[in-house]
């Protein structure tokens, strides 16, 4: 269980790192879809640090870091 959460781990890292990096991109464009496009990544974004921070809670509980009970 625990190698399973590591993964899902990198894996949402990468995927943030992705969208972070496509907001910034996305910063440089001057168009009239730039506002919008900005405000659904920056949902996006906030979406995938949810999930890295729940992944990060499940591993130390796993692994017995956090203790629940």
């Amino acid at each position: 269980m625990a190698n399973f959460l590591t993964i899902a781990l990198y894996l949402a890292i990468a995927a943030l790192v992705v969208i972070l990096a496509m907001g910034l991109i996305n910063l440089l464009k001057t168009d009239d879809g730039q506002r919008s496009r900005s405000n659904q990544l920056m949902r996006m974004r906030v979406i995938a640090q949810a999930v890295v921070i729940g992944i990060l809670v499940l591993l130390g509980i796993v692994l017995g870091s956090i203790n629940i009970f």
